[in-house]
């Protein structure tokens, strides 16, 4: 059933603009699935759903392969300025706040650059924590984000 699901939620999002949890509930129960908001969440989670840029200021749910940005240090750049809030640092982490529900969408395009000193990241919704390696390179990562903030 979870796996008819979760098919079903990748279907929906690809041919529809879903911008909420809600609106994604709604055509899940649409298609004959009795969803709660909770369950439509761990799916979204499970499934690594991020959150684009779609038509003017909205965001929509859409697949991570789906992000082929045809110049990606321009796409964070952009994405960098539109959702960061506050930056900070310490040992070898970095801590981006972002405007509620675009970190997925902010750590995605990061994970994407291949930032070598970035070994991973783990993104909430409105958070990111960035795990530098080695932790000597974190004034450079700081330097490179404050650089494409600018």
């Amino acid at each position: 059933m979870k796996a008819r699901r979760q098919m079903k939620v990748q279907e929906i999002i690809t041919k529809e603009i879903i911008r909420t949890q809600e609106e994604l509930a709604d055509k899940l129960h649409l298609s004959g699935f009795n969803v709660t908001q909770a369950t439509v969440s761990r799916d979204i989670k499970e499934m690594g759903l991020i959150k684009v840029p779609s038509l003017g200021d909205e965001y929509r749910y859409a697949v991570p392969s789906e992000v082929h940005p045809v110049n990606l240090q321009d796409r964070l750049k952009r994405v960098l300025r539109e959702t960061v809030v506050s930056i900070n640092d310490t040992e070898s982490l970095v801590v981006i706040r972002t405007i509620p529900g675009n970190a997925h969408a902010l750590a995605a395009v990061m994970d994407n650059s291949n930032w070598e000193e970035v070994i991973g990241t783990v993104a909430g919704d409105d958070t990111i924590l960035l795990v530098i390696k080695p932790k000597e390179a974190v004034p450079t990562v700081l330097e490179r984000i404050t650089t494409l903030l600018g």
